[in-house]
């Protein structure tokens, strides 16, 4: 019996040939990131294990990225990136990349890829759980507690459950309309918010194959969302495009063998799909656009590490172009890069932060996870007790934006932008 690409990469890293699914094996990691909320815990941890003089175990494969309370003036958040600061000066850390200075990079999810952190057959983990979006490369990538975080940075070393497989394989050309959030919130809606936990989420097809890697990294950021371990794609030449310049790294890519072992596989034709949504209060509370079509929305919000890169924008000017909107609609690029690209990408001949400001969006934000993780009370776009909310995050629990009573509906940038055009929840489909 052949090896699934997962499997693949955890017998590397554990020094081994082959593993099994449900065996608990030792393996080495290519990196640990860790951010402003969950870094600093995860220090105390290692220095209290390990002593507060004791090195990390690679000062190179450590990445420092603040970006979840960045901007704000609440001193708890202003004293956790302190820390982090201090910390990567004690330890000698090559990577931070300081909210204070021209390093800053802004969500990590986005900025790890973009900085060429992120190669085919390397194994990382973060103190996140969207750490999986970087199985977008091929990379088996995964979120850990801080525990396991703190041990880590003082070994390199991981003690891991092998996964079992499950393959979604999507065959055939996107409609119009539909996107890469709406072929994940589809494959949850199918198996459930726990059809894949501690499971690897493997996405293969013609369809996958067709996206551009900003895609195939919001398929993988929301695997955790089905309760997987990790999600995965093989890499390819758009893999390779895009770490050209990014990375001169060596790495090895892998791919799933023919006769590789699935606990499950589910198939999907792509001409089938719809715009989706997921209802309050789960990203498993999926369904069509159009069933809840007509829903009053008091506030639009475009960004987050799922729906503030650059294609998430290009795609919410193809349909805001020309037009207003009609509601409070927030722009909150993920990254430095991503925010200077709305000065040179362009929908028929106007840069999409020009569409943006003609549309009546709200002033462009700077890059960070902004509402999407609610913050503190001065964060920008946090919700309110009676708001509505249509967003391109990832996650709609209660609270998530801010106030535990507002609803938050997650969906494509096309289906959130043709929202802003009417105030009320529609399927992007009527204006494309």
């Amino acid at each position: 019996m052949g090896l699934t690409i997962t499997e693949k990469i955890i017998a590397k890293h554990a020094g081994r040939t082959s593993v099994t699914p449900g065996e608990t094996v030792w393996v080495s990691v290519d990196l640990v990131m860790t951010h402003d909320v969950c870094g600093p815990p995860s220090f105390a941890i290692m220095e209290r294990e390990f002593g507060s003089d004791a090195p990390v175990f690679d000062k190179e494969k450590v990445i420092l990225i603040p970006d979840h309370f960045i901007f704000t003036k609440d001193p708890a958040s202003i004293r956790n990136v302190d820390l982090l600061r201090g910390y990567a000066k004690r330890k000698g850390i090559k990577y931070f990349y300081d909210p204070a200075n021209e390093t800053y990079r802004g969500v990590c999810h986005v900025g790890l890829p973009q900085g060429g952190h992120c190669r085919p057959g390397e194994l990382a983990i973060g103190t996140d759980s969207h750490t999986c979006t970087y199985g977008a490369f091929g990379e088996f990538s995964t979120g850990v507690g801080n525990t396991d975080a703190g041990f880590v940075l003082g070994t390199g070393k991981f003690l891991l459950k092998v996964p079992k497989s499950l393959l979604f394989l999507f065959e055939g050309k996107l409609p119009k309309g539909v996107m890469g959030k709406d072929i994940i919130l589809t494959s949850i809606g199918r198996i459930g918010s726990d059809g894949a936990t501690y499971c690897s989420m493997e996405f293969r097809g013609s369809t996958i194959s067709s996206l551009c890697m900003d895609e195939r990294m919001t398929i993988c950021n929301m695997a955790v969302e089905a309760g997987a371990k990790n999600g995965i794609i093989a890499p390819d030449e758009k893999t390779r495009e895009y770490l050209k310049g990014r990375t001169d790294v060596p790495y090895t890519e892998y791919q799933s063998d023919p006769d590789a072992n699935y606990a499950a596989k589910y198939e999907f034709k792509a001409e089938e799909l719809v715009p989706v949504v997921a209802k309050p209060f789960s990203p498993g509370n999926v369904c069509p656009a159009k069933d809840v079509a007509g829903t009053k929305v008091t506030q639009v919000y475009i960004g987050s590490c799922t729906g503030g890169k650059t294609a998430d924008f290009k795609a919410a000017a193809e349909v805001l172009k020309g037009r207003k909107v009609k509601i409070r609609t927030i722009i909150t690029p993920a990254t430095k890069e991503v925010a200077a690209s709305l000065d040179t990408e362009k929908v028929d001949g106007q840069t999409l932060r020009e569409i943006f400001e003609s549309a009546g969006c709200d002033p462009i934000q700077p890059p960070s996870c902004g509402a999407c993780m609610g913050g503190p009370i001065d964060t920008y776009g946090r919700t309110m007790a009676d708001e509505v909310v249509v967003s391109t995050t990832n996650r709609n629990f209660p609270g998530r934006m801010g106030s535990m009573q507002s609803q938050v509906y997650l969906a494509s940038p096309y289906t959130a932008a043709a929202t802003a055009l009417f105030g009320v929840i529609t399927d992007p489909r009527e204006v494309l």
